[in-house]
């Protein structure tokens, strides 16, 4: 009996692996952990890269006095300053620019980014990630009002 207790606190004291299967248990959630907040920030940088792009975009196109001037503006506000925006790629992006409503018209730009092609998107099986195509938009109203 006394030899049974003694291996037992025997076995009780010994916690050398213990340190090797907890580090073996977290690594890895860990490691999804970091990685998935790393794969979220930079597709909600790309986000909101898109959507000041259009703000700013839109707000350039104040100064035309026609809708072809308007677009000519926006556009050359777009080419102007997406390498800006670190995770943009002017390649990728499309833009349409015109008026919409007729009661109160306002200018509209809208643009539409494809990340399909980015390194993000690789990730997929492992993460559950929104749709690779970013759609936003930005309206302005025209008058004096």
């Amino acid at each position: 009996m006394v030899q049974v207790r003694s291996s037992v606190s025997r076995l009780y004291k010994q916690n050398k692996a213990s340190s090797a299967v907890e580090f073996a248990l977290i690594t890895p959630c860990f490691l999804l952990l970091i990685f998935g907040l790393s794969i979220y920030a930079s597709i909600y940088v790309t986000l909101n890269g898109i959507q000041q792009l259009a703000a700013e975009a839109a707000r350039a196109s104040v100064a035309g006095l026609n809708d072809t001037e308007r677009n000519e503006l926006a556009q050359a506000y777009i080419l102007n300053n997406t390498g800006a925006y670190p995770f943009l790629n002017a390649q990728k992006l499309t833009v349409t620019a015109g008026t919409t409503g007729t009661v109160a018209p306002t200018y509209q730009v809208s643009l539409t980014y494809d990340m399909s092609g980015s390194f993000i998107y690789t990730f997929t099986r492992m993460l559950p990630l929104p749709p690779p195509q970013i759609v936003r938009s930005a309206a302005i109203q025209r008058g004096g009002y």
